[in-house]
């Protein structure tokens, strides 16, 4: 198994917080890898929230072809995080060139986009990237969107925490994901490295998901750009998150019912019943196979957690307003909320998601026996 932390705050955390947590649940994982996702940055990046941040692992090669890339596309450097790499890389962690973190200004002729073109062109911006570092593996290509930072490496969370500096300053946020892998491929691929990234929306998953391939097939056909890569079977989670938003308009109650549908017996008595019969025969191909636990935000900065019908893999929220926490064990919250309520723990069963909101006041339980606010 995996073991999955997520932290949601008022204010910014370090990212070794979670990286420390992974480390208290190190029975869990084999330190085989770790990947973090940063949202709702402080620091310096605090004044820059619209700027689109490109996050990756470059060679030397692959630094003059981005650049040569960004410049012809007009995109000019704002500001750059520079991880300095010592000399001696610890046993288990490749040997890298640069963790690239830099902020840029858009194109002067992006300026009267409209939204969603301008959040179509990111995304083709991400996907050439990565597509143009394939062949040589030169470009390592995370994320590319405003406001968020990823960094995903292989080795032991903590030793490869401590060898990219990650205490520091400029790297706090409010909203930070953290996965410590255990390895179950023949060989690593980072892009198979949770948390998983799409416009805004972000999942990481402890479990199993092998119902992946009718669920890739259903996703390639929807004619989205970003439903694409699939190095991991967790990674549809993020593209089913995505679809569900953009596509369907629905809102997040709604994710349950699209991974882990109610009976057809518990629909005739659900208050919106007829819509859900007609959203499991249209999307059947989206219900996962488990067990798993899925963690998530969205653009927003909302974090959720789910549990599939199988409730095989553990998860715990709790906090107090201001600060909560998404765990796999509760010795991870412990850690970091250790004077918290604990009678306020919640451990979300089969037909619960656990959300918190932005303003972080409190933890809610969305049940998918509840009635749907559809929209109309």
């Amino acid at each position: 198994m995996c073991r999955l932390i997520a932290i949601t705050s008022d204010t910014p955390v370090s990212p070794m917080a979670a990286v420390r947590a992974l480390d208290v649940m190190r029975e869990g994982h084999d330190g085989s890898g770790v990947g973090l996702m940063l949202r709702d940055l402080g620091g310096p990046f605090e004044e820059m929230k619209d700027a689109p941040i490109l996050s990756g692992i470059f060679t030397e090669a692959g630094i003059r072809k981005l650049d040569s890339f960004m410049i012809n596309l007009g995109f000019l450097t704002k500001y750059k995080i520079s991880i300095k790499i010592p000399k001696q890389t610890p046993p288990g962690i490749p040997r890298r060139d640069m963790y690239l973190i830099r902020a840029y200004e858009y194109p002067e002729d992006w300026e009267d986009l409209s939204g969603a073109e301008k959040t179509a062109r990111l995304l083709r911006v991400r996907l050439d990237l990565r597509e143009m570092g394939r062949s040589e593996n030169d470009m390592i290509v995370f994320s590319f969107w405003p406001d968020t930072i990823m960094i995903k490496e292989i080795g032991d969370p903590l030793a490869v925490g401590k060898y990219l500096g990650l205490d520091n300053e400029r790297l706090h946020a409010r909203v930070i994901m953290g996965q410590g892998r255990q390895n179950t491929n023949y060989a690593i691929d980072l892009y198979a490295c949770h948390p998983f990234f799409i416009e805004g929306y972000s999942t990481m998953t402890n479990g199993e998901n092998t119902a992946f391939v009718p669920i890739r097939e259903y996703l390639e056909g929807r004619g989205e750009p970003g439903y694409t890569g699939f190095f991991s079977d967790s990674e549809v989670f993020v593209h089913i998150l995505h679809y569900m938003h953009t596509h369907l308009g629905l809102g997040l109650p709604a994710y349950k019912h699209l991974i882990t549908p109610l009976q057809e017996s518990d629909m005739e008595a659900h208050p919106d019943g007829e819509f859900l019969y007609h959203l499991k025969r249209t999307c059947r191909k989206l219900i996962i196979d488990g067990p798993n636990c899925v963690i998530g935000v969205l653009p927003d900065n909302t974090m959720f957690m789910a549990q599939d019908r199988k409730k095989l893999r553990p998860g715990v929220v709790g906090g107090k307003p201001g600060m909560y926490v998404f765990s796999s064990e509760v010795c991870g919250l412990d850690y970091l909320l250790p004077d918290r309520n604990k009678q306020y723990d919640l451990e979300p069963m089969h037909l619960d998601t656990a959300i918190v909101v932005p303003d972080r006041r409190e933890v809610t339980l969305c049940r998918q026996t509840e009635p749907l606010d559809l929209p109309h």
